[in-house]
């Protein structure tokens, strides 16, 4: 075992210097350190495991790998906690408005931690999706070395040799209640959708955010598609334990690692696996908390240039161990690279270049798989996370254009003001081919919490309805979505943005070739209405909802809490 102590950061001299020394010393003899301790760095392991969710429940496993690589690379082990909601769980019930809410409360969690203690590093360990993009916001602001290991995909469940995932089940649903599935078959899915730990299976909000964490540079290559049980997972969480260490010697900090180039890296990547809306609303706040220029228009420019070359759910065939063994995210990011489209001059965590990381990386990909398609064959030329304008969306917002024949259409607005009434009018087929349907008062403030449509959106898809009905909304999607679906759409209704002004039959127009989100009515009638708008009253007046709702920003900026 390497029991070397390193050179110190003046971080840990508030133990072991000073006037202060005695009484902070004892405090860590209470706690089993003896003499020789206090000369190695302080690491901090913020451990999301929980019972909560099977995301999540598999991540002890991983904190203790992950300490085990601290000590033995000559460091202390300081673990704490954060919390978790479970999106999938939460699901069309009120809980789902927490989930973004849990972001920053996460991200709040890990920068009181290091901050308040004085650490010296830290490792972050992630599971559901808010894990991911709450742990770098938080190892941001605190901006000290730092690592994100991430928990780990599932294994896909299986019935009539079909692979499962949890989207499975909500299309099931939506299937059921159009008399196109029995409940037999309904309760099999429903069993074996979920057959252990680990993050929803597809190219979902979770492996989105691993992935782009994974080409930002603040993960180890490969850890960002490892399945949660197997044991390369956890030999990563102790290499990554290690790794820090070396990044605490040359003091390399998370600011250092994400700039406006290295998040440009990671939005390609994004656009090449054809990752989650919700990618978009996490970025901005990944760069707010770096104090990084970069705007939702930014995405677009990314987009226009990079190709979607992974075939992954939720509007394709395969699943994240698919990409696993197709070559992973290092094959992607050296396909965009020899494309000219990723800064290979970059620097990791591990103190190598992007370019130095995937020097071995094959140039192509293996003839033998179609999960991930040559450069010159892309599954589409253009990336998929379109962002929308118009007088709906002044804003902006964003449509997911993946699996879709023909991304534009005008139909008559069918109005909703909460998830619930607009899910019951899918189930008892009150929604027809050719509606776009208006779900609001759902953004940061109006929800509060920006709750994601994955159950009407599932419920449309498994009623056959996912390119025929629009969706637009100023919530959220989950990253198992897919259709004419657009959100996040800013100003939200809740501040008195057009999409509050919709009334049941309005002509609405989406057009992702023209990048256009737009309520056909006259400017003097939207006036008219916009006169006659008042606000509603707050739907929390105390409490952590309260708090977010009065402090987010628009989705437009991430919805952040601070952008003051």
């Amino acid at each position: 075992m390497n029991t070397k102590p390193i050179a110190l950061n003046p971080r840990s001299r508030n133990i072991t210097e000073g006037k202060s020394r005695a009484p902070n010393r004892s405090m860590y003899y209470a706690m089993g350190y003896e003499e020789g301790d206090f000369v190695k760095p302080m690491i901090g392991v913020a451990n999301g495991h929980s019972t909560i969710t099977p995301c999540n429940s598999g991540l002890q496993r991983l904190a203790d790998a992950a300490i085990a690589g601290i000590e033995e690379a000559g460091g202390n082990a300081q673990v704490f906690g954060t919390p978790t909601i479970s999106d999938g769980m939460a699901m069309g019930t009120e809980g789902m408005k927490y989930s973004l809410v849990s972001r920053e409360v996460i991200s709040d969690c890990i920068e009181t931690c290091v901050q308040g203690q004085w650490m010296d590093g830290v490792v972050v360990i992630g599971g559901c999706d808010k894990n991911m993009p709450g742990g770098v916001m938080g190892m941001l602001r605190a901006n000290v070395p730092a690592i994100f290991v991430y928990g780990g995909t599932i294994l896909p469940g299986r019935y009539k040799n079909q692979d499962l995932n949890i989207v499975s089940v909500f299309e099931a649903v939506g299937e059921n209640a159009a008399g196109r599935m029995n409940d037999a078959d309904l309760l099999q899915i429903e069993r074996r959708a979920i057959p252990g730990t680990g993050s929803c299976g597809g190219m979902y909000t979770a492996n989105t955010m691993s992935s782009a964490f994974e080409a930002l540079g603040l993960s180890l290559p490969y850890s960002s598609t490892m399945a949660n049980p197997h044991g390369e997972k956890q030999d990563s969480a102790r290499e990554s334990a290690r790794v820090l260490i070396d990044a605490i010697k040359r003091d390399l900090k998370p600011r250092d690692i994400v700039t406006r180039k290295s998040i440009e890296n990671a939005v390609a990547v994004i656009m090449a696996i054809g990752g989650s809306t919700n990618a978009v609303l996490h970025f901005l706040a990944i760069a707010h908390a770096a104090q990084v220029e970069w705007t939702i228009d930014d995405f677009e420019r990314v987009r226009q240039k990079t190709p979607v070359l992974c075939d992954l759910k939720p509007s394709g065939k395969y699943l994240a161990v698919d990409l696993h063994q197709a070559g992973g995210i290092p094959q992607i990011m050296k396909m965009l690279l020899k494309a000219g489209l990723l800064h290979g001059d970059c620097i990791t965590i591990s103190g190598k270049t992007i370019a130095e990381v995937l020097q071995d990386v094959p140039d192509t990909p293996d003839a033998n798989q179609d999960v991930i398609r040559p450069m010159d064959k892309p599954l589409y030329a253009q990336g998929h996370l379109a962002i929308l304008k118009g007088n709906l969306s002044p804003e902006g917002c964003v449509a997911k254009i993946t699996g879709l024949k023909n991304p534009a259409m005008t139909g008559p607005a069918r109005v909703f003001d909460d998830e619930q009434s607009a899910l019951a009018a899918i189930l008892a087929e009150k929604i027809v081919p050719g509606d776009v349907m208006v779900l609001r008062y759902l953004g940061p403030k109006g929800g509060p919490g920006m709750p994601e449509m994955l159950a009407p959106t599932g419920a449309l898809v498994g009623q056959g309805l996912g390119e025929s009905v629009g969706l637009i909304t100023d919530g959220r999607f989950s990253g198992g979505t897919w259709g004419m679906v657009v959100g996040h759409v800013a100003p939200e209704a809740a501040v008195g943005g057009t999409i509050a002004l919709i009334e049941e039959g309005d002509s609405i127009t989406i057009d992702a070739h023209q990048l256009l989100l737009q309520l056909n009515v006259s400017e003097d009638e939207i006036a008219r209405r916009r006169a006659a708008w008042t606000a509603p009253a707050p739907r929390y007046t105390r409490g952590v909802q309260a708090k977010f709702a009065f402090n987010a920003c628009s989705a437009s900026k991430g919805a952040v809490l601070d952008n003051f």
